[in-house]
């Protein structure tokens, strides 16, 4: 194939598939910096590959493979990355101090426009949001690499078993048996499907127009409210997490630096799930970024917070960089 050829066929062929592959390699990876540097790197060796792809499989799945092979390279030298629930320690208490650790690669949470699941059709939207939830992203990565991936292909892009195994050059019966152990490590980790229904999309709107009205005046008792029975609030790279109603309004009554009427939160989608890029106020009245929330909704109410630190979720998110003074401040 002639290389000016190559040029100019392999970007129209290959792009279409950008937002999925970035989905698959966050899915192993749990970064969406890490995501989209591998997502480079995948379409690179692709196109170095190029003439040499004969058209036994989709395109789509010969990015994949590649992409999950640069994935798995790629985690021969990374730690997994965890949320503070991970860690394996019990919930905090509001009163005991605040424990920061930077060095910890943690979890990230990503954009639903950046992996496909904002906008797509009504068949796919569960599907992709599903396999994109922080609880199923961070359940990943408890598993080792392969495991990771074989659960990935099968159960998320639906490779045959066959498939899977010519890809990572085992047989179908070790294929198998890592799909097994897989599910099972998830069964204890994950959520089930029972725990993530969600309300209807007017009771979320209700639900969220709540969180966010109390919130922007610290109503501590009325956020407390709005938290499921078993709630959990998490705030990495902090390393305690808490449970409960009780326990989170306290945990917001004493240790948010803000007043009332000192945050404003302004909506966005991460993970397939409802999020907040929270600003607090400065002393010039300016609101700069805090934390970014992603919440799980039930029945019940919020069942989970997961706030972010770090300015550079709110840019990844398309949130603004600041929002300006309000003419009563």
């Amino acid at each position: 194939m002639a290389e000016h050829q190559v040029s100019e066929d392999f970007p129209r062929l290959a792009d279409p598939f950008r937002r999925e592959l970035l989905a698959h390699c966050y899915r192993m990876l749990g970064s969406v910096h890490d995501a989209e540097d591998l997502v480079q790197e995948t379409y690179l060796r692709a196109w170095r590959a190029y003439e040499k792809f004969e058209g036994r499989s989709s395109m789509r799945t010969w990015l994949h493979r590649i992409a999950t092979n640069t994935c798995l390279d790629a985690l021969e030298s990374r730690a997994r990355r965890p949320l503070p629930t991970g860690l394996g320690a019990p919930s905090a208490d509001p009163g005991d101090e605040l424990v920061e650790r930077r060095e910890v690669p943690w979890l990230e949470p990503v954009p639903d426009a950046l992996v496909g699941a904002a906008g797509a059709d009504p068949a796919s939207v569960v599907t992709g949001r599903e396999s994109i939830r922080l609880a199923f992203v961070a359940a990943l990565q408890h598993l080792p690499p392969k495991q990771r991936a074989v659960l990935l292909l099968r159960e998320v892009l639906k490779w045959r078993a066959a498939e899977v195994a010519e890809l990572l050059d085992t047989s179908v019966a070790s294929v198998n048996s890592a799909l097994q152990r897989a599910r099972a490590q998830l069964r204890q980790t994950a959520p089930t499907e029972d725990t993530v229904v969600e309300p209807t999309a007017a009771e979320q709107r209700e639900l969220l127009d709540r969180y966010v009205a109390a919130f922007e005046v610290k109503d501590v008792a009325e956020i407390v409210k709005l938290f499921s029975q078993e709630a959990v609030w998490e705030m990495p790279p902090f390393t305690g997490w808490y449970q409960g109603p009780a326990v989170i309004g306290e945990l917001i009554d004493t240790r948010c630096p803000g007043g009332p009427g000192d945050m404003r939160l302004v909506a966005t989608r991460m993970n397939g799930q409802p999020a907040f890029g929270l600003y607090m106020r400065g002393e010039d009245g300016t609101y700069r970024p805090f934390h970014l929330q992603v919440l799980t909704l039930t029945g019940a109410g919020v069942s989970h917070v997961a706030a972010f630190f770090g300015p550079k979720l709110f840019a990844i998110a398309g949130l603004p960089e600041y929002l300006p003074a309000r003419p009563t401040d």
